[in-house]
C-alpha cells in the first residue's frame, strides 16, 4: 500500500506540474486532490502496526479519513469555473500549495512514526467513529459537488477523462464512508473495501489519461478560459533565408547538424530568458508565443527582445560557418484566440487569428539577420526603441498596405 501511495503521489505531482505549465488552475487543483489522497494513503501504510511502530496508534487510524476529507476540499475547489485572473493567481501560488501539502505529509509521517502526541495514542473505534462520521459527511458533500461538476463537463465535452474524474471522486466519497463504517472491523475482509475503492479511483484516472494524446493529455479538464479565451499576445516567427538552396547543396546530415545547433540554443533562449512558449518547429521555422496565458503585460517587449537576442545568438552560432543561412524574424502583437484544437488522436494548444497570420507575413519581409515588427508591436514598446520605417507592405491576405518597421535595438 505504501508503494501504491508513492506511485500515485508521483503521478499526481506530474498532473500539478502540467497544470502549472499550462497555467490552468483546475488541472493544478485536481492534481493536488489526488496528491493529498494518495499521500495520506501512504501515511496510513507507513503506520501499519508491528512494522515501523508497535501497536495501532492514531496516525494509522486517522490518516486515510483525514486525507480523504482534505482531498475533497481540493476536489471541490477544482470544480469551480475560474476566470482568468483568479486562475492565474492560483497558478502563481502553485509551488507554495505543493510545498504546504508536502510539509503536512512530512509532519504527519514524522509525528506518527516517532510516536509523539497527538498521534501516539492508541484510539478505539468508539472514540473516533462519531467525530469522523461528522467530518466524513462534510467530505462526502465536497466530493459529490465535484463529481456532479465534472459529470457536467463530461456531458459538454464528451471526454472519457472528465467522466473518469467524476467517477473517481464518487469512489473516493464512497471510500470515505466505508473507512469510517469499517473502523470496528479492522483487518477483516470488509475493512479492505475502502482500499479497493481508492485504488479503483486512481486506476480509472490513469487508464483514461493513458488513452489521451500525449500533447494536451489533460485538455478535457481545462477551464473554459484555457480552452478558448481571447488574449492580447505577441507572436514571433523565425525561419532561415536560403534554407532550400542550402538543403539542395548539402546532405541531410549537414542540414540536421545546422538545425540542431541553431534550435538547441535558440529554443532555450526564448523559453528561459524571455518566458516565451516555443509552440512548434516547422522545418526551419520557429514559432513562439508570448502572453498566451494572459500573465505577461509586457509581452511585446519580451517578444521584441527575444527576436533581437535570437539574431545575436544565431550569428554567434554560425560565426565559423559562413555557408549557413541566416534567420529572418517577424514579430506582431494584437488580439488572438488561445485554445485547443484537434481530436483525441492529436491536439495542440495554440493561438489563432489575424495577429498570428500577419506575424508570419512580416517574417517573410525581414532581411536575413534582421527583425521586422508590426505597428501594433511598435506602439507597445517603451520610448527609445530604434527602428527604421519600411515602405507600406503589400502582404498576402491583407486588403490594405501594412505598416511595419525594422527593429534595430530596444532602449
Amino acid at each position: 500500500m505504501l508503494v501504491t501511495g508513492i506511485v500515485c503521489a508521483a503521478l499526481a505531482v506530474a498532473v500539478t506540474e502540467a497544470g502549472r505549465l499550462r497555467r490552468d488552475a483546475r488541472l493544478l487543483l485536481v492534481g493536488l486532490a489526488f496528491l493529498v489522497s494518495a499521500g495520506f494513503l501512504g501515511l496510513h501504510a507507513l503506520a501499519t502496526p508491528g512494522v515501523l511502530i508497535d501497536g495501532k496508534n492514531a496516525g494509522f487510524v486517522l490518516a486515510t479519513p483525514v486525507g480523504l476529507v482534505l482531498a475533497g476540499a481540493f476536489a471541490a475547489a477544482s470544480a469551480t469555473e475560474y476566470r482568468l485572473e483568479a486562475s492565474l493567481w492560483i497558478v502563481r501560488h502553485a509551488r507554495l500549495l505543493l510545498g504546504l501539502v508536502f510539509a503536512v505529509l512530512a509532519a504527519w509521517a514524522g509525528v506518527s512514526i516517532a510516536g509523539v502526541p497527538p498521534l501516539r495514542k492508541a484510539v478505539t473505534p468508539e472514540e473516533v467513529t462519531g467525530p469522523l462520521a461528522a467530518v466524513a459527511g462534510v467530505g462526502v458533500v465536497l466530493y459529490a459537488y465535484a463529481a456532479v461538476a465534472y459529470f457536467r463537463v463530461f456531458l459538454r465535452r464528451g471526454s472519457r477523462l472528465a467522466f473518469a474524474v467524476a467517477f473517481a471522486f464518487g469512489l473516493l466519497a464512497e471510500a470515505l464512508v466505508v473507512v469510517v463504517l469499517s473502523l470496528p472491523t479492522s483487518w477483516r475482509l470488509s475493512w479492505w473495501e475502502w482500499h479497493a475503492l481508492m485504488l479503483l479511483g486512481f486506476a480509472s484516472i490513469g487508464a483514461a489519461a493513458a488513452g489521451e494524446w500525449r500533447e494536451e493529455r489533460f485538455s478535457a479538464l481545462y477551464l473554459d478560459e484555457t480552452l478558448s479565451g481571447h488574449k492580447q499576445v505577441s507572436v514571433l516567427f523565425a525561419d532561415l533565408a536560403g534554407f532550400t538552396p542550402f538543403s539542395e547543396r548539402h546532405g541531410p546530415d549537414a542540414v540536421f547538424e545546422m538545425l540542431l545547433a541553431y534550435f538547441g540554443r535558440l529554443a532555450p533562449l526564448i523559453r528561459d530568458e524571455y518566458d516565451g512558449e516555443v509552440a512548434q518547429f516547422v522545418g526551419d521555422q520557429i514559432f513562439a508565443i508570448f502572453n498566451k496565458a494572459g500573465d505577461q503585460p509586457d509581452h511585446a517587449v519580451r517578444a521584441a527582445g527575444a527576436a533581437l537576442a535570437l539574431q545575436r545568438a544565431a550569428a554567434e552560432t554560425a560565426a565559423e560557418r559562413p555557408e549557413w543561412p541566416r534567420f529572418r524574424v517577424g514579430v506582431n502583437s494584437g488580439d488572438a484566440l488561445a485554445g485547443v484544437v484537434g481530436e483525441r488522436g492529436h491536439r495542440i494548444h495554440g493561438v489563432f487569428g489575424d495577429t498570428v497570420n500577419l506575424g508570419a507575413r512580416l517574417e517573410g519581409q525581414a532581411p536575413p539577420g534582421g527583425v521586422v515588427i508590426g505597428a501594433a508591436t511598435y506602439e507597445l514598446l517603451p520610448p527609445g526603441a530604434v527602428v527604421e520605417p519600411l515602405p507600406p507592405l503589400h502582404v498576402k491576405g491583407k486588403a490594405e498596405p501594412v505598416v511595419a518597421y525594422v527593429l534595430l535595438a530596444l532602449s
